[in-house]
């Protein structure tokens, strides 16, 4: 099958071993990511195309002595030109081994060598990091070997090619995988539309394992009832190890996690369903959104923007799904009652979709903002967020505006329906434009060109957008832009 989605990463690393080819001096990758997203896969698939010589190390946590040994074994078993050598022999460290594991590498026939969940390695031994600078500095930097360093724990990763670390500079090319995005999830799911891609997606995310376990031609209900037959299927356990590995000595901001992932976004619904409170929960809140970047937190975007009321959601839909529906459940897994479990997703499955697609419509829209003609045709907006009132009274979906951090002039206004049949109407255009006079900075109703909103500086009116998931009745509803799933997909 095709690897999908991971054309751009693959072309990275194949021009690294092409230059080292063209007797470059050594040269080092850096891949940092979610668990789960596909790095190994993706390196794994690298050697197996590159036909080169190579070693692919998984680390455990181990003292060094028990790493290093776990490490000449892989070597043992690679196709390194050093395998044989490293029969029965036994080094006494980092730089030795790797400086062991290069020999007889050339130009012609380079090696490449593989630490994967590097990470690992320095909870154990925390001068491995200088070993590493030590071994690329004297040995593998000038020898014909690629390097490829992977890990799992990103703020580690970050760090480790910090201007503090031994390691800053070393690396030739640094690369952050990020999940699958819709198009590819589309792809390997065999979704037969744009709105079934969606739907899929807001299940699986973008983690290509579980993407993959999708049956061709199967629905929402069939493929529920096939993954969540007991609780060690992976739908049910990716997101226990994710949590587990992210959150191994931060237990409160777990239970924090758990209850924005339930659906509470306030700091004071938060505080109440999770138990954790003050600086406590101001702390754990800041581990998820500065810290791991699992979580985001929103603030109404207009003119001036808000600085309070802020919002907090989960970012991965797969994660936003488990934490949902799955997560609270385990036990009915466990007990053999999957079809409580799948009964509960098809019965909130319209409403919690519903909020779901909005962090996705607005990432849509950026994406296609960056073509000049549709940000001209939208007011000249780059950023989409959107504003609500502090008692959450009124919200707009969509705002558009110049930047992110402090929006000078809003472009836009829109609303979405994403209901499984019902269409965007003339009612909730209508609604639409009440909502939109309420936001700062933006005036009232969408307007003629060159048209002025009152009070706002003689700034252009901004456009209004609709999006449906089920199409517009009537077609020409008077807004300046109307997008449905297709629209939206075509942005990836």
């Amino acid at each position: 099958m095709e690897f999908v989605g991971r054309a751009d990463e693959l072309a990275g690393l194949e021009a690294e071993l092409e230059q080292l080819r063209r007797g470059d001096r050594g040269r080092f990758a850096w891949i940092r990511g979610r668990r789960r997203v596909g790095k190994s896969r993706l390196v794994q698939e690298f050697c197996d195309r590159s036909e080169s010589r190579y070693c692919f190390f998984q680390a455990s946590k181990r003292p060094r002595a028990e790493a290093v040994a776990e490490f000449e074994e892989a070597v043992r078993e690679s196709s390194l030109r050093a395998a044989e050598d490293f029969a029965g022999a036994s080094h006494s460290s980092w730089p030795a081994a790797l400086r062991a594991a290069a020999r007889g590498a050339t130009t012609a026939d380079p090696a490449i060598i593989v630490l994967d969940e590097l990470p690992y390695l320095l909870e154990e031994d925390e001068g491995f990091s200088a070993d590493l600078q030590r071994a690329w500095d004297r040995e593998l930097e000038g020898a014909p070997v690629l390097l490829i360093c992977i890990g799992s724990d990103v703020r580690m990763m970050d760090a480790l090619v910090g201007e503090r670390s031994p390691l800053h500079g070393r690396p030739t090319r640094e690369m952050r995988i990020a999940p699958l995005d819709p198009g590819a999830v589309a792809q390997i799911t065999g979704a037969a539309d744009a709105a079934g891609a969606f739907d899929r997606y807001l299940i699986v995310g973008g983690f290509p394992l579980l993407a993959a376990m999708w049956p061709e031609g199967a629905g929402l209900r069939e493929f529920l009832e096939e993954t969540l037959r007991d609780d060690q299927s992976p739908i049910a356990t990716t997101a226990l190890r994710i949590i587990a590995s992210e959150f191994e000595q931060e237990l409160k901001a777990t239970e924090v996690l758990r209850a924005i992932g339930h659906g509470e976004t306030s700091y004071s619904r938060i505080q109440s369903r999770s138990g954790v409170k003050g600086n406590t929960l101001a702390g754990a809140l800041d581990v998820l959104v500065e810290t791991k970047g699992l979580v985001a937190k929103q603030l109404p975007y207009a003119v001036p923007r808000a600085k309070s009321t802020a919002r907090y959601t989960v970012i991965d839909p797969y994660l936003r799904f488990w934490l949902r529906f799955v997560g609270p459940h385990m036990a009915e897994l466990s007990r053999g009652r999957p079809d409580l479990v799948v009964g509960r997703i098809l019965r909130d499955w319209s409403a919690y979709r519903g909020r779901a697609i909005e962090p996705l419509v607005r990432e849509a829209l950026e994406r296609l903002l960056v073509d000049s003609d549709w940000s001209e045709r939208l007011g000249g907006a780059r950023h989409v967020e959107s504003w609500w009132r502090r008692d959450h009274s009124v919200e707009v979906d969509l705002v558009g505006g110049d930047r992110p951090d402090d929006p000078r002039r809003i472009g836009f206004l829109g609303s979405i329906k994403w209901h499984e049949s019902a269409p965007f109407t003339a009612a909730d255009a209508t609604a639409l434009v009440r909502d939109a006079a309420l936001v700062p900075g933006a005036g009232a109703g969408p307007g003629e060109t060159g048209e002025r909103s009152p009070g706002t500086g003689g700034a252009l009116r901004p456009k209004l957008i609709a999006v449906s998931r089920s199409g517009f009745d009537p077609a020409d509803l008077s807004v300046d832009a109307a997008l449905g799933p297709e629209d939206l997909l075509a942005a990836w």
